[in-house]
């Protein structure tokens, strides 16, 4: 009576060991992973739900790094954008083009401006050093600003910036423009030389360390509609938030008055920073400013770990 019962055991052992795998020479059958799949399956799954995390509310990134990574982008920045080859007779042509295009269009009044402006010292030399200084003061006060006040926005924000600086330097390259100052026989007046103003790189002797000709895109405007788009949907006063919109209209003022920039150079300005914006979102899949204020990631610093009951399937 008892070896029938044998038999049965045996036999339903040695199904048991095939399913399982372990009898040589047979294949596995089971689709149940072991210990180290089930591992590899949990570091990728806790990879993909960082990357998720980070996309829907990105860390705010170290002080020290962002330091070095703004220090050595306005470095590079600066290194590429007085690279490009100085083709005067290109540059030339480019901008008689520009100015051509902007009388069909009828907005070519930069040299009316410029002359009108110019009458009134005060002001023309107010802007020469607006334009020499604000550019940098102003934007990074608002990276700093939106670092400390609203960190879980900052990264996808100063993505933003980096972007559209990297468009532009592609345009300063591959499209070389005299700006309207230095536009031969247009009869546009230097401010900066005209008036002494100290400090700009347009023009006297600081401008032989500076490229003159990468003028199109204008990253003045590029800049400064960066930080009053930032200001306009971060800031809380009212006020504040007009100052913020404020903040391009006059910069595109001052690019013209001082005869640094066409229209059409503020026009380059702003599809940059377009393009800017939408790459950042399909990175982030929101637009920076819809991004949580403060990074919420709970559980992000539990380290990954192999549940013990895993251990003993991998083992049975």
């Amino acid at each position: 009576m008892g070896e029938p019962t044998d038999i049965r055991t045996d036999a339903a052992s040695a199904s048991e060991a095939t399913r399982r795998g372990s009898v040589p020479g047979e294949a596995r059958t089971s689709h149940q992973p072991d210990g180290a799949t089930l591992a590899a399956q949990s570091r990728g799954a806790a990879l993909r739900r960082r990357i998720r995390g980070q996309r829907r509310s990105p860390a705010r990134p170290k002080l020290w790094f962002e330091l070095a990574l703004i220090g050595i982008s306005y470095w590079v920045y600066s290194l590429v954008r007085n690279a490009v080859p100085e083709h005067e007779a290109t540059a030339q042509k480019h901008a008689r083009w520009i100015w051509n295009l902007e009388q069909t269009l009828g907005i070519a009044v930069e040299r009316s401006v410029n002359h009108a402006v110019d009458s009134v010292t005060w002001l023309i030399v107010g802007m020469n050093y607006y334009y020499a200084t604000l550019h940098f003061i102003v934007t990074i006060g608002v990276l700093v600003w939106v670092y400390r006040r609203h960190p879980g926005r900052y990264a996808a924000t100063r993505t933003v910036l980096f972007l559209t600086t990297g468009l532009a330097l592609i345009g300063f390259y591959f499209f070389p423009l005299a700006p309207p100052r230095l536009m031969h026989g247009m009869d546009f007046i230097d401010t900066v030389k005209v008036h002494d103003t100290w400090g700009s790189m347009a023009s006297g002797a600081a401008a032989s360390v500076s490229n003159q000709y990468a003028a199109m895109p204008s990253m003045h405007i590029g800049w400064s509609l960066w930080c009053g788009l930032t200001i306009f949907f971060l800031a809380r006063p009212l006020w504040v938030r007009v100052l913020g919109l404020l903040y391009p209209a006059a910069t595109l003022l001052v690019i013209v008055s001082t005869a640094n920039h066409f229209w059409m150079d503020a026009v380059g300005g702003i599809v940059c920073l377009a393009a800017g914006y939408a790459a950042a979102r399909a990175v982030y899949h929101v637009w920076a400013y819809q991004l949580p204020r403060h990074p919420v990631r709970p559980g992000d610093d539990t380290p990954v770990t192999v549940p013990a009951d895993w251990s003993a399937k991998a083992a049975a």
